[in-house]
């Protein structure tokens, strides 16, 4: 298997690294929209940052990578998965190609049991091979309208429901969807949009330090990449823990009456629509919190994550030349003080 770039080596990118970082540690944040230019690192983070993650354990042999340790899932494993007998396995990051057809997504017939067979058997897709990992689309503005009302669909529901060539199938499909694209060449359906969590620009570093660290340490990951990566595992170790941590007590963070007044206040000063912008702001912020290692969240971390969680769901002026950041930052001065 080939050496993956380190996510502590990742030269600057510091809002990329938080919002991945916040959807390990809650997954129900909904995924990162990462935009801007080419060559910014956007897939190397999220291969990287998967890769940090410890294994997790799936029903042996099965094609959805069942939990054998959930018994509150509704939807049952149409394989049939002795949950009994467990294997450890990388979480799963499966990359989503624009070419792909529906069948290629969702699953099909499986022409070669149906025809040496002669047996009616579905074949899995993509969305089964992500579940319980991450589902990777460069260039997700461009992705056709049929495959973006499929993924809507399986967002809203988590589960895949198949029911063709005489198949009715229905299988988990939980997913961290992670999207990337230049918005120059395309803008995305709303409706899609909105299923992101998190939202931010990637911008080529303008200083030339910045530039130099970048290229150094990309020659030397490709000069010497088993070198290179133990170089800096001690610092990769650090934070798998930290992730493992956060994970685990993100759900006993505290969220005082007065941070959800607040959270509430901002989107309501930003003019948001509906109340998704409310729920995601304050789960970023408890993710942030324990990513922080403290127990309750505060001002901080509402500020911090805001332009994350909030910067996408803006309505549009067309009179007004000022980028949605710089409109979420105004708001954050109005309702908690410069």
């Amino acid at each position: 298997m080939a050496a993956l770039f380190p996510f502590s080596a990742i030269v600057s990118q510091d809002e990329l690294k938080l919002a991945l970082s916040m959807v390990v540690v809650d997954p129900n944040l909904g995924g990162v929209l990462v935009l801007g230019d080419r060559g910014t690192g956007k897939s190397t983070a999220v291969r990287a940052l998967a890769s940090l993650l410890p294994k997790m354990r799936v029903a042996m042999g099965c094609p959805y990578g069942c939990d054998p340790d959930d018994t509150r899932s509704e939807t049952a494993c149409p394989a049939g998965c002795d949950k009994r007998s467990v294997a450890v396995v990388p979480v799963p990051v499966v990359d989503l190609p624009l070419g792909a057809t529906e069948d290629r997504v969702v699953g099909a017939l499986d022409l070669e049991a149906a025809l040496t067979r002669g047996e009616r058997a579905f074949s899995p897709g993509l969305l089964a091979r992500a579940n319980r990992g991450f589902l990777y689309i460069d260039e997700v503005n461009l992705l056709p309208d049929h495959l973006v009302d499929l993924l809507l669909d399986v967002a809203a529901s988590g589960e895949n429901v198949v029911e063709r060539e005489g198949l009715s199938v229905r299988h988990p499909a939980r997913f961290v969807l992670v999207g990337s694209g230049n918005p120059e060449e395309g803008e995305l359906r709303p409706q899609l949009l909105d299923r992101f969590g998190l939202s931010l620009d990637v911008k080529t570093p303008s200083d030339l330090a910045t530039r130099v660290e970048v290229v150094k340490r990309r020659v030397a990951f490709e000069h010497d990449p088993r070198a290179f990566v133990a170089a800096w595992a001690k610092e990769d170790a650090t934070l798998t823990e930290r992730l493992a941590s956060a994970r685990r007590r993100v759900s006993e963070v505290a969220l005082p009456d007065v941070m959800v007044e607040r959270a509430a206040s901002l989107c309501q000063t930003l003019g948001t629509d509906g109340l998704r912008g409310e729920l995601t702001l304050i789960r970023a912020a408890r993710a942030a919190a324990s990513l922080d290692g403290v127990t309750e969240v505060s001002t901080k971390h509402l500020v911090q994550v805001a332009p994350l969680a909030l910067r996408h769901r803006l309505r549009r002026n067309v009179l007004d030349e000022v980028g949605t950041t710089v409109r979420v930052e105004k708001a954050i001065a109005q309702v908690f003080g410069s």
